[in-house]
């Protein structure tokens, strides 16, 4: 039994298995976990009669003998989510009675690696958070069609995708949403055209990305020299007949290949910040005499305070909201964690309305707490 268990079911091909499972496994590794150990694979013959109490999901892939349909079946019937995928070519109508209701995954020629199937897995067990965020960083004036074309490419991928163009109302204080949103997104799209960085504002959201540890994918317009403030940035280089117009629309292959680009950086997005309020939130329970026991699924912590209490802290990426302290009152209870329960989470950024609103849920929901992780030692005194 693993911290996080996974099934393949169905009829898939020796090739997509095993593709499955290397996807996966680079997937998981900036969390530090290993398949086998950490993350359990099962197949028809090993899955449990009962899941544990551990995050469990499956994939099953549909095929004409539709081999294994009542397995997958009572698993939904157990409450484990099934993504089922249709046969190549096929439908969704071609699924076994029962899988239909199911919302499914087709597979696509432009993701040979199963970026997408094995990433919603992740999502399904909790290991990536179900948020899917970016954000496109830009020049209206030189790339205003292609960063359109990102964010619609992105939300057809159910992508919460921020573009200042879109995404702010009327009358909404622009430069507070625009930190707000910066800080819930896990990839920042960087369209790098010829005066990026003469921008003020562009420049502080580059700067502020690598402050709150958010991957940056940048997209380099044709002519541009590499620039040492995105040395680490992963790149997709464009060419001179890949651009419609001057401001784009970027060419449909390798706006797809910067999808895909954006589906994979995810996992190392979320890691990265996972480690950095981890580390905050140790840094601060060393102040107080505080030890950390243990980690369980959902990436809970187990911490015994100095007078002996115990309590599990729920590290969230991202700006905690209400369904999130629903989220992890529910997997608590189903990890067996009955100690006081507080969700660790990093306020830096978050605009004021929503800082108040976090306040007022900290202060009527008696299940979770919510704590800032730079200030644990402090908020954590209250159960001294």
């Amino acid at each position: 039994m693993g911290l996080y268990e996974l099934a393949i079911l169905g009829e898939p091909s020796p090739d997509q298995r095993n593709q499955v499972r290397d996807t996966l496994a680079e997937l998981v590794a900036p969390f530090n976990l290993i398949i086998g150990t950490e993350i359990v694979l099962y197949d028809a013959a090993s899955v449990p009669s009962t899941p544990s109490h551990t995050a469990f999901a499956a994939v099953y892939f549909s095929g004409p003998k539709q081999a294994e349909a009542v397995m997958a079946r009572q698993l939904l019937s157990m409450g484990v989510p099934v993504i089922p995928v249709p046969p190549v070519g096929g439908k969704f109508t071609d699924l076994p009675a029962g899988l239909q209701g199911a919302n499914g995954m087709a597979l696509r020629s432009e993701d040979p690696e199963l970026v997408e199937l094995a990433s919603a897995l992740l999502e399904c067990v909790g290991l990536l958070r179900k948020q899917r965020r970016a954000f496109v960083s830009y020049r209206r004036t030189e790339s205003r069609n292609a960063a359109a074309q990102i964010h619609d490419l992105l939300a057809g991928k159910a992508f919460d995708v921020f573009l200042d163009t879109h995404d702010i109302r009327p009358g909404d204080p622009f430069q507070e949403v625009l930190w707000h949103r910066l800080c819930d997104s896990d990839v920042m799209v960087m369209l790098d055209t010829d005066t990026y960085f003469s921008s003020s504002w562009t420049r502080q959201e580059l700067a502020r990305a690598r402050a709150k540890d958010i991957q940056v994918l940048r997209v380099v317009w044709p002519g541009r020299s590499p620039d040492v403030r995105t040395s680490l940035a992963e790149t997709v280089y464009l060419g001179a007949g890949d651009l419609k117009g001057t401001d784009g629309p970027i060419a449909d292959a390798i706006a797809d290949k910067i999808v895909l680009e954006v589906e994979s950086l995810r996992s190392r997005a979320i890691a990265a910040r996972y480690r950095a309020i981890t580390g905050k939130f140790s840094a601060e329970l060393d102040v107080m005499g505080a030890t950390i026991e243990g980690i369980g699924a959902h990436r809970a912590i187990g911490v015994r305070l100095i007078d002996g209490k115990r309590l599990w802290a729920y590290p969230v990426v991202g700006i905690p909201t209400a369904e999130i302290f629903n989220d992890i009152a529910d997997k608590a209870l189903r990890a067996r964690h009955a100690d006081k329960l507080i969700l660790i989470y990093d306020h830096v950024g978050i605009s004021d309305q929503w800082s108040a609103h976090l306040k007022w849920l900290d202060e009527n929901i008696a299940t979770v707490r919510a704590i800032k992780a730079r200030e644990a030692a402090w908020d954590l005194g209250r159960y001294a």
